[in-house]
C-alpha cells in the first residue's frame, strides 16, 4: 500500500508538471488565443468523447445540470482564452505568477458561494495577496497588460472550480469534460461566426501548431483531468491542491528553460510571486487544520 500511495503522488507531480508545461506550448503555438482555445476545447472533447464511449458511460444528465454544465462550459472557455492572451501579451513567468492567486479568489469566493461568513485570516491574506500584486505590478510595469488578462482568467478559474464543485458530486468527471468542453466549443463558434472570425487563415496551421495543439488537447487536457480525478482515491484533496500550487513553479523553470531571456524577470518579480504563493498554502493549511479540528470535535468520547 505505501508504494501505491508513493506511485500515485509521484504520477500526481507529474501532472502538475504537465500542467506547468502548457503554458509554455501556449508560448510556442503561433496562433492566436481564441483559435488556440477553440482547437484545444474541440480535440479535447473528441478525445473525452471517445472515452466515454469505451468505457460506456451513460450521458444523460437532468436538464437543470445540464444548464450549469454548459455556463461552467462557457466560464472555462473565457478562463482559457484569457490565459492564453496573457501569455501572448507578456510571457509565460507573468502569466503563472498572477494565476497562482487562482487558489485564494476561490477561498474569496466561497463565503458567498455557500452563504458562509468570511474567517478573519482571509482578510489578511487578501491584503497579503494583494501586496504581492503590487510588487509584481511595480517592477513589471511593462507588462500589465498580461497580468490584468491573467488576473481576470485566475478569477474565471475560481468560478469554474465553484461551479465543478457540486457537479463532481453528482456526475462522472468525464461527463462533466465532455459537456463543459463541447459548450465551449459552441459557445466560441457562435462568437466566431458572428464575429467573422472565420476565415482561411483560421483553418491554416504549420505542422507544428497541428501538433503542439493536439498534445495540449490530449495530453495536457483529457489525459490530465482523468488521471488526476483517478489519483483522489489514493491521495487526499489536501495533498491534492498543495501539490497543484507547484503548477507555476514547473511552469516558470520550464519557461526560463526553454524560452530563455525572454522568460527572466527582475528578483524583486519573483519576491511579490513567492508571498502570493506562500499566501495561498497558508490558507490551504489552516482551512485543513479548521477542517481536521471540526471532525475531531465531532467525533465521541472515549
Amino acid at each position: 500500500m505505501p508504494n501505491v500511495k508513493l506511485n500515485n503522488y509521484l504520477h500526481l507531480h507529474f501532472i502538475v508538471f504537465v500542467w506547468g508545461f502548457t503554458a509554455v506550448i501556449g508560448k510556442l503555438i503561433t496562433i492566436d488565443a481564441l483559435p488556440l482555445v477553440w482547437y484545444r476545447m474541440l480535440m479535447a472533447s473528441l478525445i473525452i468523447f471517445a472515452y466515454i464511449l469505451i468505457r460506456k458511460f451513460h450521458l444523460k444528465v437532468p436538464p437543470k445540470a445540464l444548464l450549469t454544465l454548459i455556463l461552467g462550459g462557457i466560464v472555462v472557455s473565457l478562463h482559457w482564452v484569457t490565459f492564453f492572451m496573457a501569455i501572448k501579451v507578456s510571457n509565460v513567468s507573468i502569466a503563472l505568477a498572477t494565476m497562482s492567486t487562482g487558489a485564494f479568489f476561490t477561498a474569496v469566493l466561497e463565503p458567498f458561494w455557500y452563504g458562509r461568513k468570511m474567517v478573519g485570516y482571509e482578510v489578511v491574506f487578501g491584503l497579503i495577496v494583494m501586496l504581492g500584486l503590487y510588487i509584481m505590478f511595480s517592477v513589471e510595469t511593462g507588462y500589465l497588460n498580461g497580468i490584468l488578462l491573467a488576473l481576470v482568467s485566475s478569477l474565471l478559474s475560481a468560478i469554474f472550480s465553484l461551479i465543478n464543485g457540486k457537479l463532481t458530486k453528482e456526475h462522472r468527471p468525464s461527463v462533466i469534460s465532455f459537456y463543459e468542453l463541447g459548450s465551449g466549443v459552441l459557445f466560441l463558434s457562435l462568437y466566431l461566426a458572428f464575429s467573422g472570425g472565420y476565415h482561411p487563415k483560421f483553418f491554416q496551421l504549420s505542422l507544428s501548431d497541428w501538433l503542439f495543439i493536439f498534445f495540449l488537447a490530449s495530453v495536457c487536457t483529457a489525459y490530465a483531468f482523468i488521471a488526476s480525478v483517478k489519483i483522489l482515491k489514493y491521495i487526499s484533496p489536501y495533498t491534492v491542491m498543495l501539490t497543484n500550487n507547484m503548477e507555476p513553479v514547473y511552469g516558470i523553470i520550464l519557461g526560463v528553460l526553454l524560452l530563455g531571456d525572454s522568460e527572466k524577470m527582475k528578483p524583486l518579480f519573483y519576491i511579490g510571486a513567492l508571498l502570493v504563493l506562500t499566501t495561498v498554502v497558508a490558507n490551504g493549511v489552516l482551512k485543513n487544520r479548521k477542517k481536521l479540528k471540526k471532525t475531531t470535535n465531532g467525533l465521541p468520547s472515549h
